[in-house]
């Protein structure tokens, strides 16, 4: 049996933030995002497809392949994952050492993992699992109606994702997801769904399009830290095509017989075309006490961009400069909501946010 590698991380408050997958698509965007404020540690497996990023920012380099046995050593004053931790190494040794982390690169089974692990091992600083949709800017947009509404008995999301937009090939790791069932919580009780089941039509900013059930972190943390009753994802795409492709081999029932290894480059090529830049939208609406608002959050900057944005934002908020005191232990994105208005945090990155009644009175809520 192979032993665990024992990665030494030090917290330093001084110290850089480490960015582990830090010049991937996501990453590159967090690393710009944050480069002016603190100094950055950018980690990943081919350093020298991260040096142009760091003459850019500053940042130093450093290898850290999460699938090998050599151990990492570092001083670092925060942590954010944005690459898939498998064993999760890069939380464990967060942890161990006080270091505040972010983890914005888990589907929801890994992130009930992470969630006891952390526990388990005591942590000592914040751990935000910040995995929801878009860096946990999914939740925060809940979690910011639920302040204005006093609660959030129902909550249903509607994806919009652009098929033109700049992606990395793990963008559409869900895809592996699309032939396991899971579970939701609806009217209070827990139940399995089908992934691509229960298709709508959902408007999202200027679109119509046709949504259908998908697996996301925030339908699992709702219920247990807003008691919302109802949580609903579902996703649509710019391609109505491509939607109704998917749903067909939904259908057929390639998502089951076709879940090995072997049928994953056909799985992901059915969405993964990244093109040259497009847009992110998805709108959260949320019912309480007989009321209810839409949000609904546009980033023309795309999805690897505005995901990026939830880790600057998470960020922030783990090492306590965005004028709240950090919270020690495991939180989610929306028990750390943030001291000023949403709308206005998001349009400092150019993002839209505006909010509608049921009635759909506007309501424009960023710059």
């Amino acid at each position: 049996m192979n032993e665990r590698p024992q990665d030494e991380l030090t917290h330093d408050p001084e110290g850089p933030v480490l960015l582990v997958g830090g010049y991937g698509t996501v990453g590159a965007e967090l690393a710009r995002m944050t480069a002016a404020r603190w100094p950055l540690l950018l980690a990943g497996r081919t350093v020298t497809r991260g040096e142009e990023l760091a003459r850019e920012t500053g940042a130093r380099l450093v290898r850290w392949d999460l699938t090998a046995p050599q151990p990492l050593t570092a001083r670092v004053r925060a942590v954010v994952t944005v690459v898939n931790d498998p064993d999760d190494r890069v939380l464990r040794a967060a942890v161990r050492a006080g270091v505040p982390y972010v983890d914005l690169a888990r589907w929801t089974a890994r992130v009930q993992r992470a969630a006891t692990v952390a526990a388990l091992l005591g942590p000592t600083s914040p751990v935000l699992l910040s995995s929801a949709w878009m860096g946990g800017v999914t939740s925060l947009a809940v979690a910011d109606l639920a302040g204005s509404l006093g609660g959030a008995d129902t909550v249903e999301v509607a994806i919009r994702w652009d098929q033109q937009d700049r992606a990395g090939v793990d963008s559409v790791a869900f895809m592996d997801r699309l032939g396991l069932d899971f579970e939701v919580v609806e009217d209070g009780r827990r139940r399995t769904v089908m992934p691509l089941a229960d298709t709508r039509t959902a408007r999202v900013g200027a679109d119509v399009l046709r949504v259908a059930r998908i697996d996301t972190p925030e339908q699992f943390t709702l219920p247990l830290t807003l008691g919302t009753t109802t949580a609903v994802t579902r996703i649509g795409f710019s391609s109505a095509a491509s939607t109704s492709a998917l749903l067909a081999a939904k259908r057929l029932g390639f998502f089951r017989w076709g879940r090995g290894e072997r049928f994953t480059a056909v799985r992901r090529s059915l969405l993964y075309a990244p093109g040259d830049g497009g847009t992110a939208a998805f709108s959260v609406q949320v019912a309480h006490g007989g009321r209810t608002l839409t949000a609904t959050v546009t980033d023309p900057a795309g999805q690897a961009h505005l995901t990026a944005v939830g880790g600057a934002l998470g960020l922030a908020r783990v090492l306590g400069t965005d004028g709240a005191p950090a919270r020690a232990g495991v939180t989610f994105p929306e028990q750390t909501p943030l001291p000023h208005s949403l709308a206005e945090r998001l349009a400092e990155y150019g993002v839209r946010l505006e909010t509608t009644t049921a009635a759909g009175a506007g309501e424009e809520r960023a710059a």
